[in-house]
């Protein structure tokens, strides 16, 4: 197949759906390889680099989109976008379909077969498909760093002849991919971690990394289907406030990253909340795109509310963008694997990670939660 990868238009991002290693891999395996000019810049991935891996280096975007059986993107294509690809081809990227119905609807026109990555189904043997868990794994670590430049202070414990620094302390609301990796993070800088999870279960893992685990007690927690988590109610989310409220006051740095699928993200930290923290203390709000953890977060911008910094930092794994590309692209290359053969996709529908990201076919919505969400 020819697969084709695009220079993403997203403003900020920094990243490329393809790297040097995965070019190889795809031209032994059989495909032909074509990059628009300079799409691989921003993350170290050098047009000379990729040519001399097999890829052919093409003018611009359109040239891609018009000639590519599949077209291989981080980002959702824009309506315009989608309707440069060529009638029947596929289109494989992050695309939360259920928030882009305009999109959705041009594919259907297009008869154009969309894979998302963000609804691969998170099962042990799709692990190495899982490009949400390799992003918010680097977004995890890259939050504690914004967190810290963010602090006037420092992490550790530190004895000077001129006296002792007590270490900060760090809560983080999720104990997810991306919150995980903030503990080991901010434990590795000498912080004193906590960390609340509506998952009970999740408990173990961040005692393992060296952090407290707030456990809201009498109340039974979520339940996660497909690996994501689901709303909670509204009466455990308030005793879940009541139980980290005096620990959002103690933090020197807070890292929300709580995100709830097809729904807003949760307010878990309050305009009150935030008023009885300390000047100068942090609040990373991961989840700002989706609406926001913080209440008084804004969406791409740090700004400084009550003396407290508010970082609404939108795509941070573009932050670190050669390993976030990297890792995307191994994402996407074991996805292709797993879907197809080098003459074409083997379209098993019943097969559980084809059913899972698999939006839309033959000019129809097929993926059964995006269908219940915008129908």
């Amino acid at each position: 197949m020819i697969l084709g990868i695009p220079k993403e238009t997203r403003e900020g991002e920094n990243r490329v759906a393809i790297s040097t290693e995965v070019t190889k891999q795809m031209v032994k395996a059989g495909h032909q390889i074509r990059i628009a000019a300079g799409a691989g810049y921003k993350a170290g991935q050098l047009d000379e680099s990729l040519k001399a891996a097999g890829a052919e280096i093409v003018a611009d975007n359109a040239a891609v989109f018009s000639s590519s059986d599949v077209v291989i993107l981080v980002n959702p294509p824009t309506v315009e976008q989608a309707a440069q690809i060529k009638d029947g081809a596929a289109l494989i990227s992050f695309l939360y379909a259920y928030t882009q119905p305009d999109l959705v609807k041009v594919l259907c026109e297009r008869k154009i077969s969309a894979f998302s990555m963000d609804a691969v189904p998170r099962i042990s043997r799709a692990q190495t498909m899982d490009a949400l868990s390799s992003q918010a794994n680097l977004a995890g670590y890259k939050a504690v760093l914004l967190g810290a430049n963010a602090l006037g202070k420092i992490f550790p414990l530190l004895m000077t002849a001129a006296g002792s620094i007590k270490p900060a302390k760090v809560l983080i609301f999720g104990a997810g991919v991306a919150g995980l990796q903030a503990i080991a993070t901010a434990k590795r800088l000498g912080a004193i971690v906590e960390c609340t999870d509506v998952r009970p279960e999740t408990k173990e893992q961040v005692e393992s990394l060296g952090g407290k685990f707030l456990e809201v007690k009498g109340e039974e927690g979520v339940k996660t289907e497909g690996g994501y988590a689901k709303e909670v109610s509204a009466e455990y989310l308030a005793k879940q406030k009541e139980l980290v409220s005096k620990h959002v006051a103690e933090a020197d740095l807070v890292i929300t990253t709580a995100l709830v699928m097809g729904k807003k993200a949760p307010v878990l930290v309050t305009a009150d909340m935030v008023r009885t923290m300390k000047p100068g203390s942090v609040i990373v709000d991961m989840a700002v795109e989706s609406g926001g953890n913080c209440e008084l977060s804004e969406k791409g911008k740090t700004v400084v509310k009550d003396g407290v910094v508010l970082v609404g930092e939108t795509n941070i794994p573009s932050l670190l963008a050669v390993n976030a590309s990297e890792l995307y692209a191994k994402n996407i290359w074991a996805l292709l694997s797993h879907l197809s053969t080098k003459d074409g996709f083997k379209w098993e529908m019943e097969e559980e990670v084809t059913k899972g990201c698999l939006i839309t076919k033959d000019g129809e919505l097929v993926h059964a939660f995006t269908r219940q969400i915008i129908g």
